[in-house]
């Protein structure tokens, strides 16, 4: 494995925030912006000028995209105004950086960074890494440097604010907490301040995937101090990655500052999510209408729930003589033709004169579809200027409503074979969610909907490697997708086993074709060994904490061991990570309370003997520890059956949150810090007696 031509900066946030890809391109960028200045120095006041000159570039390419000889179109410089360029300067420059010095390579980044933020937000905060160069033959290896002005400012639209404070009307309106603070004006900007204590975005957080969050552990005081609002932010963050929204350039300064487009970008995430939840086979299995074949269930079971939606609706308009095909949630409805028709063959009750049809003006016709929706008892996310102007999350918001409402699938289940063993072991389908939320954390640019289906290709396991192990990929002998040759996807497979053993993994009778395959087992083990190799480099740049020897499972089971005794509990053990003590969660309450004691709140502890004590106890752990800053990905099901794998992970999860922590600020409450947090993963397999050679043997 070689690590030539590694590029690394000093801030680990930047070193996180993009892949050696990236940084490399972005290096060269950096060089020709310094080449063209005046005695090769390029100073912070020369940036805005200089960054408006530069024209894309070609992005990182891969085999394929090399045989091709088109290059990308030269990108449209920024052309923002001095007051703009002025806004993006002051949010990114340290005290100590004044516009006559010289900006480094680093602050060339933090601007990047920034105008890549402000856009993900202007675009609506979509899922998916809102950073990144997007490795495409036509895109610029640059994002910002070619995207229009007017996306890169810190605008939010009102018409989405106003649809999703009413969504937040209707749905909390008669939270204990929250009923005396709404509703929310949505023609005011009161949303952003309302979110600055952080409990309403974890209330929201539970509405979207109930049971995300044990309520107890939010703080609901009147008035919070800024170390309690800093935890409710805390716990926000970390409950949001756990659900699948990416959150890589969000912190908990931001939420306390109510910033409006990461606030509202947040928002609209969660919302979406909730949305979208029954938009899959496991919620919704009448879906499997929409498929004729093994090869078309393959297919939906890798598509976003978008896609799964834009399909369902197709499927439903075909059966109302529809000529045209919906690609998307803007262009291709604006009209509201595809709306009338859908309506009408979901709800023909519905209907009135004059028909939606028999307008030819596009905002009558839009308001008639509004009131067709109305009468069908679904919820208006946008209005019929909305519609009008193609807005896609109002729109796509909008459809996903009216398939929970009625999405008009029989109810008798198709019989088919290829359905058989469409559903995993409860095991099985926990492994893949964590997996599924640790990839998508990890900012990579591809965000994944289902393990199985969506690693095929090789390439997401390619860019999870190269965020963890960075220089370790050869992106010249990659191929990017859409892959149609099978044979280029095994490729891809091969050299993700090639730089696996590499990494010393375990890696017997497995084959880069199994990965092609689809093999669930071997899938598995190989994630759940590069989770290992991400957690053993986290803790290795915490080596002065163990005098430099690596750190093991054991050194971890005894350090937890003697902070709980240390803190007075000594009949408080744990003998190994499958003692089915744990199962009580005294143990890791103890060890919570040991590490930072104000974060466990005792009077809600139960003892752990019932199995309804238990369920409590575990739920409010996992809440616990991603208060306290720990990333983690477990469900409380892991606590009760004593799975020592995730035991390993909790466990190591907390030890690095204390290791790393600034000893002077426990939770760096005064400045409101960044909520920086890591995956965590088992380090080493001895004690928890799961042996990697066990899970990839066949």
């Amino acid at each position: 494995m070689g690590f030539d031509g590694l590029v690394v900066v000093s801030d680990p946030y930047l070193q996180r925030r993009f892949t050696q890809a990236d940084l490399r391109a972005l290096q060269t960028q950096y060089a020709v912006l310094r080449d063209a200045s005046p005695n090769g120095s390029l100073l912070m006041r020369d940036l805005p000028a200089a960054i408006s000159s530069i024209r894309g570039r070609g992005a990182v390419k891969g085999r394929d995209a090399e045989k091709e000889n088109s290059a990308p179109e030269p990108g449209p410089g920024l052309g923002l105004t001095d007051e703009e360029w002025a806004s993006v300067l002051k949010a990114v420059a340290r005290a100590d950086e004044k516009p006559h010095q010289d900006a480094s390579f680093e602050l060339f980044l933090r601007v990047y960074a920034e105008m890549q933020l402000r856009l993900k937000a202007a675009s609506g905060g979509g899922a998916g890494r809102a950073g990144g160069i997007a490795r495409s033959s036509s895109s610029s290896a640059v994002a910002f440097l070619t995207a229009a002005t007017t996306t890169l400012l810190h605008t939010i639209s009102e018409s989405e604010k106003a649809s999703y404070v009413g969504h937040i009307n209707a749905y909390l309106a008669e939270d204990p907490f929250l009923k005396s603070a709404l509703p929310i004006d949505p023609a005011t900007d009161h949303i952003f301040h309302i979110t600055k204590d952080g409990v309403l975005l974890c209330k929201l957080i539970n509405l979207a995937v109930p049971g995300t969050i044990d309520e107890r552990a939010i703080n609901t005081k009147r008035v919070l101090n800024l170390w309690e609002k800093n935890e409710n932010h805390t716990l926000c963050l970390n409950s949001a990655k756990a659900i699948g929204c990416t959150v890589v350039n969000i912190g908990t300064q931001d939420l306390a500052e109510g910033r409006p487009h990461l606030v509202l970008g947040l928002i609209s995430q969660i919302i979406k999510i909730q949305l979208l939840a029954d938009v899959n086979l496991k919620s919704t299995p009448q879906l499997v209408e929409l498929v004729e074949d093994s090869k078309e269930m393959e297919e939906l079971m890798s598509l976003s729930p978008e896609k799964i939606l834009l399909r369902w609706m197709n499927f439903q308009l075909k059966k109302g003589g529809y000529q045209k095909t919906v690609t998307n949630f803007s262009s291709d409805i604006k009209d509201s033709e595809a709306y009338a028709c859908l309506l009408n063959v979901l709800a023909p009750e519905c209907s009135a004169k004059p028909s939606a049809m028999s307008v030819k003006d596009l905002l009558h016709r839009a308001r008639l579809i509004l009131e067709h929706a109305d009468r069908m008892g679904c919820k208006r996310y946008l209005t019929p200027k909305d519609i009008v102007d193609g807005l896609p999350n109002l729109n796509l918001a909008f459809v996903a409503h009216i398939f929970q409402k009625r999405n008009g699938l029989s109810k008798q289940m198709k019989q088919v074979s290829f359905v058989d063993g469409l559903s995993d072991d409860a095991q099985v389908s926990r492994e893949e969610r964590s997996f599924r939320l640790w990839i998508n954390s990890l900012g990579i640019s591809t965000y994944i909907n289902n393990v199985f289906e969506d690693l095929r290709n090789g390439w997401v396991l390619l860019e999870v490697i190269d965020k963890i192990a960075p220089g370790s990929v050869n992106w010249k002998m990659a191929n990017r997708p859409p892959i149609k040759l099978p044979f280029r996807k095994v490729e891809n497979c091969n050299q993700v086993l090639k730089i696996g053993k590499e990494l010393k993994f375990s890696l017997v009778n497995i084959a880069g074709n199994d990965i092609v395959q689809g093999n669930k087992k071997l899938i598995l083990a190989f994630l759940w060994q590069l989770m290992r190799y991400n957690i053993l480099q986290l803790l290795k740049n915490l080596r002065f904490h163990s005098n430099g020897k690596e750190i093991t499972d054991n050194d971890i089971l005894a350090w937890a061991n003697k902070k709980v005794k240390d803190s007075g509990k000594h009949h408080s053990h744990m003998q190994s990570f499958k003692d089915k003590s744990l199962s009580s969660g005294t143990f890791f309450l103890d060890l919570l309370s040991a590490v930072e004691p104000r974060v466990v709140n005792w009077s809600l502890v139960t003892k752990g003997e019932k199995d309804e004590e238990k369920q409590m106890n575990a739920s409010y752990i996992i809440s616990v520890a991603r208060k306290l800053g720990c990333s983690i990905f477990l469900l409380p099901e892991d606590i009760l059956e004593v799975n020592q794998k995730m035991m390993l992970t909790l466990t190591a999860s907390i030890m690095y949150w204390y290791l790393k922590r600034p000893t002077s600020h426990p939770l760096d409450s005064e400045n409101g810090s960044s909520c920086e947090t890591t995956s965590i993963t088992t380090l080493d397999d001895s004690a928890s007696e799961s042996s990697i050679d066990d899970n990839t043997t066949r």
